[in-house]
């Protein structure tokens, strides 16, 4: 019991810290996405943080399989090279009895992984498309920013405002109004006004109200136009519904996911058993990859086993687009993936057990013979 405890503990405090290292660099690495976002005016300043909370279950279910990996890399590196696991092995604590024991920490990764995947992921990103759309319906004066060229919440014109003064006084507007698609003519107007402001009804719907201007129309590809000075001028820039995202695959519940028929609905099904039946696989990799001597140090594996573990994860994302793409069946699905990862496995944990040697030098002799 107490080398069960030992294993479990030097495995999950190298976890631990790769996790924590890990996320701070995707997390990094998204804020700066969704800032750059937000910077753009797409959703306002003040969702970067519920965005972030959002992306992290999909974060960890990418991250939690590669941290157990390095981890036990790391952890079963540092005991042989510190000669640790070679008195382990020398008082009875064969390398199967730690494969099981380090099996037992990787089923529990595998579950909670499997519970994110599920279930979690697809929820927060719900979630995140719900915010994004309720942000976009409330876009008005809110989501403009001086200074910078910007489309409106209707996607009907493109809006450029130099300042914005007190009171939410908008001043030196340009507008280009985009053709009414049920306009035949298809007339673009495009409007220069010393100030204005946004006004919103009862109904929700919004409109730039602009005065002391100038509305030029015309069409591309005629060489008249009109033009036309204004005293006051109303443009709609916010309808009062406003269209809902549409939602990928990732984002249904996996009630709903499995009503859904196509290649598409199977390779996402796939792809959410993928990274938690990976976990409990790698781990059979990662045990042998471990061991090392004193004179290779504790790294010495490091990168041929990250290799390894990104060359499994690449073939599984290559399987999940041959299966949307219809290239493999159906019901093979990515269990060729696994499978052939699990006698990798397998094979690199047996070849110095008694069992597998004498299955070598059985076939050997069998070559000899023929």
């Amino acid at each position: 019991m107490i080398v069960f405890r030992y294993l479990i503990r030097e495995v999950l405090k190298a976890q631990i810290a790769v996790l924590f290292v890990l996320l701070t660099i995707f997390i990094s690495q998204h804020f700066v996405r969704i800032l750059a976002d937000a910077s753009d005016g797409e959703f306002p300043a003040s969702l970067i943080a519920t965005l972030i909370g959002l992306n992290l279950p999909y974060l960890v279910v990418l991250v939690l399989p590669l941290s157990l990996f390095l981890g036990i890399l790391m952890a079963h590196g540092r005991m042989y090279a510190e000669n640790e696991m070679v008195i382990l092995h020398g008082v009875g604590v064969s390398e199967w009895y730690v494969t099981r024991v380090t099996l037992i920490l990787a089923v529990i990764n595998m579950l909670f992984t499997g519970y994110l995947s599920l279930y979690v992921a697809p929820w927060a990103e719900e979630q995140q498309n719900q915010v994004l759309e309720k942000a976009q319906s409330e876009a008005g004066l809110a989501a403009l920013v001086q200074g910078r060229f910007q489309a409106s919440p209707n996607g009907r014109a493109v809006l450029f405002v130099e300042r914005i003064g007190k009171d939410n006084e908008l001043e030196k507007v340009f507008v280009a109004q985009l053709p009414d698609p049920n306009d035949e003519i298809g007339l673009t107007n495009v409007v220069v006004a010393k100030g204005g402001r946004v006004n919103e009804d009862q109904n929700g719907s919004q409109q730039l109200q602009l005065n002391d201007g100038v509305r030029y129309q015309g069409s591309p590809q005629q060489k008249d136009y009109q033009m036309i000075e204004f005293g006051g001028y109303k443009m709609q820039i916010k309808e009062q519904q406003v269209d809902e995202r549409r939602r990928k695959l990732s984002a249904l519940p996996l009630a709903d996911l499995m009503k859904v028929e196509g290649s598409e609905a199977v390779a996402e099904f796939h792809w959410r058993l993928a990274i938690p039946l990976a976990i409990p696989i790698m781990t059979l990799i990662a045990v042998p990859l471990a061991r090392v001597n004193v004179r290779q140090g504790k790294f010495a594996k490091m990168l041929p086993a990250v290799l390894l573990y990104l060359g499994y994860f690449g073939l599984m994302v290559a399987g999940r687009k041959a299966l949307q793409d219809g290239v493999i069946p159906q019901y093979l699905g990515m269990w060729w993936i696994h499978l052939s990862a699990l006698i990798m496995g397998i094979l690199l944990l047996g070849k110095d057990r008694p069992l597998f040697a004498r299955l070598s030098a059985a076939m050997a002799r069998k070559k000899v013979a023929a």
